[in-house]
C-alpha cells in the first residue's frame, strides 16, 4: 500500500508540472487516496509523500481535550516525514486512551490534520428494574461512575459483572441492557436496565458413590441447602458456584476427620432446569478405605527441644482412627510448644505415609527452625476514639521483638476482650528489609456506652425494671464509669462504679464502688434492708491465664422486721456495720472472649467478714463454665456454680447475707422463689391437706448447674436471631439451729429446710436488635417443692449509644 501511495504522488507531480501554480501548491495532494486502517475503522490518508515533512499538527473536533494533549499521544512531531507506520500507531495510542469515540489522520498542505470526536461524560448512572438487589451494592460493583468518561467496552464489561452478581445471589435468568440518553455538552445518561428473572433455587442436592455416609447426612455437612418453603429467609438454597466449591472442601474435611485419607470429590455438576427455574447438584465421590493412625513420630533440628519431648504434644497414638483435624491441632500445639521454649519462627511440616495393605497412616511431624523476622513497626489503624496506648498496652510484642505467631493470636484475644472494638483485625506486611515485617493492628470501634433497661415478668410477681448508664471506654482511655438505677417491688438500687485499667501505668486495675442498696423481702421474707457502702478495689494478672482481685467492703445494714417474722428476721433486726476483705482467683482458657467455642473459665472467691465492725462470717463461692463447639455456630456449655456462709466467733448468719436464688440466677422460678421456707399445713374442704408458702428464709449453702445449648435459626446472619435450649438445677438450703426456731406463727406452721431438689427446662431466644439485645426466656420446672413459686417467661433488653 506504501509503494502504491508513493507512485500515484509521483503521478500527481508530474501532472503538477502542466497545471498553474495555484494547483502546485497543494502539497500533490489531488487524487487523494484514503483508507479505512482495519484495526481502528479510521481514515488513514495514504496517499501522503512518504519524503514530506509535516510542518504542523492541526487537531479539530477536540471539546474538552486540549491539543497539546492530543499532540503528546503522537507518533509524529511537527519537523518529522510523514510515515504511514507511525501515523498508525499514533491512532492506535489515542484510541487506547479511551477518550476518543473516532479518529482519523490526513495530511494536507504539509500539516497533519488530526480529526476526533471526544467520548461523552457520564452525566449519571442509573439503574431500573432491579429490586432483588439494592442500587448501593450494584453501584459499588461497577466500574463506571458520573464524570467519568464513557467507553462502550467498559459499559461492556460492567454488564457482565452485574449479570455475575445476580448468577451468585441465584438469579441465572438477569439480564442487563445498556442505554444512554444524549444530553447537552456532550454528556449521557447511562442506563442499565435490568431483568432480575426469578430466583434459581436448588432443588435436589444427589451423592453418588457414597457407603458409609447416607445422602441425607452428607447434605448437612453442605453450606449449599435444598429450597424448602420454610428457608424463605436463607439464601444458602441459591446456587453459587463458589458455594460449591467450599462444599467440596467441607466434604473433604467431613471424610478426613472419620478416617478416610484417600476421600476424593471426583466431580461437583450443576444441572439447570429447562425452566431456568431451579438446578440439580450431583457429587460423585470416592470414599477408599477407613485408616487408623499408624506410628507417629517427631523429628527435630532444634537443639534445646527433644524429639521425645515433643511426641507428649502431639496428642495422637497409634491405633485411634485417622483424624485430619488431629494433625493440624499437633502441629499448632507443637508450634506453642516450640514458641514457649524460645523458638518464635518454626516450620512444621507432617509427612504422611499410607500402608493401604494395613489401612494405617504413619505420621512423621519434621520441626525445623524457620527464617528469622522481626518486627520493623506496629501500626494501629481504624481507632477514632480508643487512645493508640489503650490498643498497644494490649499487645504482647513490641517494636524490635522477634515475630510470633502465638504471641499475635493472644494479643488479638486480649484486644477483643476489651469490648470496645467490633472487629479486630492483625495483618503482616513486608518491611523494609527481607527480615523486617510491619504488624498492622486494624479496628472497627463499636459503642462503648449503654443505656439499658430490663424488665421481667412471672408468674407470681408481675413486674422489675432496670436502668444503666455505663461507659466502657471513657474518653477514649479504656476507663469504666457506671451509673445504675434499679427498681422492683423487692429492690432499689444506686451504685457508681469507676475503674482505672492500668493504674499508675502499671498492669494493676484498681477502682472504687458507691453504694445504696434498698431490699424489700416483706412478701418473702417479712424484712426489708437498706445498706449504704462504699468499696475500693484492685486486680492484677498471676499469670497468663489467670488474674486475682482483691477488695475491702465496708458497708451499713439496717434490717426490719414485720410481724410475723420468725427469728431468723428478727435475730437480723437493727443496724449493724459490716468490714470485710474478700478476693476472686480466676482462671480464664476459653479460646474467645466474647464468643467461645471451646475452653473453660473458673473463679473462686472468698470473703471474710469481721476486721472490726459487727458481723462475722466466711463466705466462699465457686463458677465454672466448660464450653464446646458441637458444629458451625452451634456451641455447648455446661455451668456450675456454688457457695457456702458460715459465722464465726459464734454469729449466725444473719438473712441479709443468706443465698437468695432464682430469677436469672435460676430459670424457671422467680427471685427468692427455692430454698428454705415458712410453710403452713392447711386442710381443703375435701378433706385433703397442702403446704402453703410462706416467707423465704434464703440458705448457707447452694449448689446450681446449667446446660446451655445456643444455635442459629436459619435465618440471615444480619437478623441476628439466635435459639437455645437449657435446663437448670440445683439446691439451696442450710440454716442455722438458732434460726429454725418459730416465734408466734401459729400452729401447723414450720420451716422446710430439706435442700430439696430443683430442675427446669426452657427455650430462649436471643435478638441483637438495631436498639441493642432482647433475649426472652420460656421456662418450664420439671422438680420443685410444693411451696417454690416459679414463673414461665422472663424478657430482657438493653440499648448502646
Amino acid at each position: 500500500m506504501i509503494s502504491l501511495a508513493f507512485a500515484l504522488c509521483l503521478m500527481a507531480g508530474a501532472a503538477g508540472a502542466q497545471e498553474p501554480a495555484a494547483e502546485a501548491d497543494q502539497g500533490g495532494q489531488t487524487g487523494a487516496v484514503m483508507e479505512v486502517d482495519p484495526d481502528t475503522e479510521a481514515l488513514v490518508d495514504q496517499s501522503a509523500p512518504v519524503q514530506q515533512r509535516i510542518n504542523g499538527i492541526v487537531v479539530r473536533g477536540n471539546q474538552r481535550v486540549e491539543p497539546n494533549t492530543v499532540i503528546s499521544y503522537l507518533a509524529l512531531q511537527p519537523g518529522d516525514y510523514y510515515d504511514p507506520a507511525r501515523v498508525d500507531l499514533s491512532l492506535k495510542t489515542l484510541f487506547a486512551t479511551g477518550l476518543f469515540a473516532d479518529v482519523s489522520m490526513t495530511f494536507e498542505g504539509g500539516n497533519l490534520i488530526v480529526e476526533v470526536v471526544e467520548n461523552p461524560i457520564i452525566n449519571r448512572v442509573i439503574f431500573e428494574g432491579n429490586n432483588a438487589l439494592d442500587t448501593e451494592k450494584l453501584t459499588d460493583e461497577v466500574e463506571v461512575e458520573p464524570r467519568a468518561v464513557f467507553t462502550r467496552a467498559r459499559v461492556q464489561a460492567d454488564v457482565q459483572r452485574i449479570i455475575e452478581l445476580y448468577r451468585r445471589s441465584g438469579r441465572f435468568a438477569a439480564t442487563v441492557t445498556p442505554k444512554i440518553v444524549q444530553q447537552p455538552q456532550n454528556r449521557v445518561d447511562l442506563i442499565f436496565e435490568v431483568s432480575e428473572g426469578p430466583v434459581t433455587h436448588v432443588r435436589r442436592i444427589n451423592f453418588i458413590g457414597n457407603e458409609e455416609f447416607s445422602d441425607r447426612r452428607l447434605r448437612r455437612v453442605l453450606v449449599t441447602e435444598e429450597s424448602r418453603f420454610w428457608r424463605f429467609f436463607s439464601s444458602n438454597d441459591n446456587y453459587d458456584p463458589d458455594r460449591l466449591e467450599y462444599d467440596r472442601e467441607l466434604l473433604r474435611q467431613y471424610y478426613a476427620d472419620r478416617g478416610y485419607a484417600d476421600f476424593r470429590v471426583v466431580s461437583a455438576l450443576a444441572e439447570l432446569t429447562p425452566d431456568q427455574k431451579g438446578f440439580y447438584i450431583t457429587f460423585t465421590v470416592e470414599e477408599g478405605v477407613r485408616y487408623d493412625f499408624g506410628e507417629i513420630t517427631v523429628e527435630t533440628e532444634l537443639d534445646q527441644l527433644s524429639a521425645e519431648g515433643l511426641r507428649a504434644f502431639v496428642g495422637i497414638d497409634s491405633g485411634d482412627q485417622f483424624d485430619g483435624s488431629a494433625i493440624e491441632s499437633a502441629v499448632d500445639s507443637l508450634t506453642f510448644a516450640a514458641g514457649t521454649s524460645g523458638y518464635a519462627f518454626v516450620d512444621i511440616r507432617p509427612t504422611l505415609n499410607r500402608n493401604t495393605e494395613e489401612q494405617t497412616v504413619d505420621v512423621t511431624f519434621e520441626v525445623s527452625e524457620g527464617p528469622r523476622v522481626y518486627i520493623e513497626r506496629i501500626e494501629i489503624v481504624g481507632n477514632e476514639r480508643t487512645l493508640d496506648r489503650v490498643i498497644r498496652r494490649e499487645m504482647q510484642l513490641v517494636e524490635g521483638d522477634a515475630f510470633n505467631r502465638i504471641l499475635l493470636d493472644r494479643s488479638r484475644n486480649r484486644i477483643r476482650a476489651l469490648g470496645f472494638f467490633e472487629e479486630v483485625e492483625i495483618e503482616e506486611t513486608a518491611g523494609t528489609m527481607d527480615d523486617r515485617t510491619i504488624v498492622q493492628v486494624g479496628v472497627t470501634e463499636q459503642p462503648t456506652g449503654e443505656l439499658s433497661f430490663g424488665a421481667g415478668f412471672s408468674s407470681v410477681d408481675a413486674f422489675l425494671f432496670d436502668l444503666q448508664v455505663s461507659e466502657r471506654n471513657l474518653r477514649g482511655r479504656g476507663q469504666f464509669l457506671r451509673f445504675r438505677i434499679s427498681a422492683s417491688s423487692r429492690r432499689q438500687t444506686i451504685d457508681i462504679r469507676f475503674t482505672e485499667p492500668r493504674f499508675l501505668g502499671r498492669n494493676l486495675a484498681a477502682g472504687f464502688d458507691l453504694f445504696s442498696i434498698r431490699t424489700d423481702f416483706s412478701d418473702e421474707a417479712n424484712f426489708e434492708s437498706q445498706s449504704t457502702g462504699a468499696a475500693l478495689r484492685v486486680g492484677f494478672p498471676v499469670s497468663r491465664d489467670a488474674s486475682l482481685g482483691l477488695r475491702y467492703i465496708i458497708r451499713q445494714d439496717d434490717v426490719d422486721a414485720f410481724f410475723g417474722a420468725t427469728s431468723s428476721v428478727l435475730t437480723s433486726q437493727g443496724e449493724s456495720l459490716t468490714s470485710l476483705f474478700g478476693y476472686t482467683l480466676r482462671w480464664d482458657k476459653r479460646n474467645d472472649p466474647i464468643r467461645p467455642t471451646r475452653g473453660f473459665d473458673v473463679s473462686l472467691s472468698q470473703d471474710f467478714a469481721g476486721i472490726g465492725g459487727d458481723v462475722q462470717y466466711l463466705r466462699t463461692e465457686m463458677q465454672g463454665t466448660v464450653y464446646r463447639g458441637i458444629w458451625r455456630q452451634v456451641v455447648a456449655s455446661l455451668s456450675g456454680e456454688a457457695g457456702y456462709i458460715t459465722g464465726w466467733g459464734g454469729d449466725t448468719v444473719r438473712i441479709n447475707d443468706r443465698f437468695f436464688k432464682g430469677g436469672n440466677s435460676f430459670r424457671g422460678f422467680k427471685v427468692a422463689g427455692i430454698g428454705p421456707r415458712v410453710v403452713q399445713e392447711v386442710m381443703n374442704e375435701d378433706g385433703t391437706t397442702e403446704l402453703r408458702s410462706g416467707q423465704a428464709l434464703g440458705g448457707k449453702a447452694y449448689a446450681i448447674g446449667s446446660a446451655e445449648l445456643r444455635f442459629p435459626l436459619g435465618l440471615p446472619e444480619q437478623y441476628g436471631v439466635e435459639g437455645g435450649l437449657f435446663s437448670e438445677f440445683g439446691v439451696l438450703g442450710v440454716l442455722d439451729e438458732a434460726d429454725k426456731n418459730l416465734t408466734g406463727l401459729g400452729e401447723d406452721t414450720f420451716i422446710e429446710d430439706e435442700l430439696g431438689f430443683r430442675a427446669s427446662v426452657g427455650v430462649s431466644v436471643f435478638w441483637r436488635s438495631p436498639f441493642g439485645p432482647v433475649r426472652f426466656d420460656f421456662s418450664e420446672v420439671l422438680a420443685q417443692e410444693e411451696y417454690d413459686r416459679t414463673e414461665s417467661f422472663r424478657f430482657s433488653t438493653s440499648t448502646q449509644f
